[in-house]
């Protein structure tokens, strides 16, 4: 398929362990990784270069995401806080601690003044970074099972749950509408137009969701994804879908009719997590296997 990245353009070394997440940056010049080895690593991943390690977590790195300005990050994981670094000196800012259990997924607001944060304790917590509070100014605790995943809109908060629900929060007039998918959600993720939803779903199905009506648009089907938290997105043109799968393949789906356009095997290993590049025919990808690998078309 012309235009899809599918050539290896750099193998990232460096983790030890399964590498749990790895996310472009907002322009796609650096991305970002985590893992089991309790580091968030920042690299140039065009040249293949590690830039910096920053450690301080005391359990596996789960999720990590940079602020818009490239200065601060978040994360977060199994040690039950949320870290906020500084990048250039990899000094910890602050640490934010609440959540009852493990923390899945961290998202900063466009300003970077909020994070939000998604948990195993069945809550989403909001946390002021510019205030020295280290409570959350907001709980969201409606959910029946653990909370995997969080994307945030200007004036909304939205996560996938174990619970089978997508749910979205409209912060400005407390009103939560939830989207029931009948299985576990695992990770979800916002089409670049903002008008759907992909989520991620334990029965080895993406499903598409129109964002305004709750209507199931389109399912994805031919990867594996019973037990792990993968991810899936995207491309930058919203005209195909992609995401790993246990086997360690990548799919690309058309994202209208549902054909698989491109698989390939990408790892050795469960593939956690795909990040597209936000301009160009290129992305990340991250595994179980320990490597980060970056495709080009």
């Amino acid at each position: 398929m012309a235009g899809l990245p599918k050539k290896e353009a750099n193998v990232l070394r460096g983790h030890e362990g399964a590498v749990l997440a790895a996310r472009f940056n907002g322009d796609g010049n650096y991305c970002l990784s985590c893992g089991k080895d309790r580091t968030i690593r920042l690299w140039n991943p065009h040249r293949g270069i590690h830039i910096k390690t920053y450690k301080s977590h005391g359990r596996e790195v789960r999720d990590v995401h940079v602020a818009p300005d490239n200065s601060k990050l978040c994360s977060c994981g199994g040690d039950r806080q949320l870290f906020y670094w500084d990048v250039s000196t990899g000094r910890v800012i602050r640490k934010f601690r609440g959540h009852d259990s493990e923390v899945n997924a961290v998202k900063f607001n466009e300003y970077a003044s909020v994070v939000v944060s998604a948990g195993y304790d069945r809550s989403l917590r909001a946390w002021d970074c510019r205030s020295h509070s280290t409570e959350p100014i907001q709980i969201i605790d409606t959910f029946s099972d653990s909370v995997m995943s969080v994307c945030l809109t200007k004036t909304e908060i939205l996560a996938g749950s174990v619970d089978g629900t997508v749910r979205t929060f409209d912060i400005r007039i407390g009103r939560e509408l939830s989207d029931d998918l009948g299985q576990p959600v695992n990770c979800i993720s916002m089409s670049n137009d903002t008008n759907c939803i992909l989520a991620s779903c334990l029965d080895s199905t993406l499903r598409l969701l129109d964002r305004s009506t709750g209507e199931l648009l389109q399912e994805y089907k031919g990867h594996t994804c019973k037990s792990y938290k993968m991810d899936c997105c995207l491309t930058n043109t919203d005209a195909h879908v992609t995401s790993g799968s246990e086997d360690g393949f990548i799919f690309f789906w058309d994202l209208v009719d549902a054909s698989v356009v491109s698989s390939f095997r990408a790892h050795a290993s469960v593939v956690t997590s795909v990040s597209y590049h936000p301009k160009d025919d290129c992305m990340i990808t991250a595994s179980v296997d320990g490597t980060i690998r970056v495709w080009k078309t």
